[in-house]
């Protein structure tokens, strides 16, 4: 498993019945996550001292209980990355902070990109790329970003990270619109991509109400982005928090879609619990990465 251990702003406290006591910076947050089955806190003492604790409603969704004033959004860094942090519905924050190993790894492929000259930047394709984690993390390595997602609001957001991490004048596109069309467009156009990043949800619908399935759509979608591939790929990776997809699944679709010469791996993400030798499994991926020449 691929931990992310190298936070300063974020940390998994504890956790214990279906929840993760977590440290959001200065903010203290109680969240539900279906991994923690056990029911044995390990700090028991901390759990008084928390800002905010989203419940879970017994018809669907739910809603957070503010316990402390805390402001309505705050940032968070991660190495010389900013990320704007706001409890949403359904228990989100804006930031998958597990994301991290990947935003490593992308960065170490782009700035470690032999085969490009310095004048000819890596284009990157991010795919429902929610707040721009990623786009931000490709950003700050010298890669040009398309970041391309169907929610407005999400993609509003992600300019936002990319301000408050300084990188707002490098090149990056935002599209709010439907992958699928999207990337069809794109093919029509002769636009080419040197890595392309995708973060599919479990189902979703687009700005058209176009629905979408992983387990439907996400062969057809992979196959569909390699006609945007450069002759000279570097990286192509998917990541999924699909329950009962293996990330073998990941790196099958891969290796049946993409003929180009590399190396093909899958696993899990996770996060670390302090003081602890826990680590909360939080996702998976499945990646091909060139050969350096």
């Amino acid at each position: 498993m691929n931990v992310a251990n190298n936070w300063k702003d974020y940390e998994i406290i504890d956790m214990a019945n279906g929840e993760k006591l977590e440290r959001w910076k200065d903010i203290i947050l109680v969240r539900p996550d279906p991994q923690i089955i056990w029911s044995k806190k390990s700090f028991p003492q901390k759990w008084s001292k928390i800002n905010a604790r989203y419940n879970r409603s017994n018809t669907g969704g739910g809603s957070w209980e503010y316990n402390k004033k805390m402001p309505a959004s705050w940032e968070i860094k991660y190495k010389e990355l900013t990320f704007n942090i706001k409890p949403m519905g359904f228990k989100h924050t804006g930031l998958f902070p597990e994301q991290a190993v990947n935003w490593d790894w992308m960065i170490e492929k782009i700035k470690g990109a032999k085969s490009y000259e310095k004048s000819n930047e890596v284009k990157v394709l991010n795919l429902f790329a929610y707040t721009g984690g990623a786009t931000v993390a490709c950003l700050s390595a010298g890669a040009s970003v398309c970041h391309v997602d169907s929610s407005k609001g999400m993609v509003s957001w992600a300019k936002e990270n990319v301000i408050s991490s300084g990188l707002q004048d490098r090149p990056v596109r935002y599209i709010v619109d439907d992958v699928v069309k999207f990337v069809n467009r794109e093919i029509r156009r002769g636009n080419k991509y040197d890595a392309i990043i995708m973060d599919p949800p479990s189902y979703g619908r687009g700005t058209n109400g176009e629905v979408w399935k992983f387990e439907e759509n996400i062969s057809n979608l992979v196959e569909l982005c390699t006609k945007v591939l450069s002759d000279k790929p570097l990286f192509f990776l998917i990541n999924s928090y699909t329950t009962g997809i293996s990330s073998m699944v990941l790196e099958n679709i891969l290796k049946l879609n993409i003929k180009n010469k590399g190396t093909f791996s899958n696993g899990e993400i996770g996060l670390p619990m302090t003081n602890s030798n826990l680590v909360l499994p939080c996702g998976i991926f499945g990646r091909w990465e060139s050969y350096e020449e």
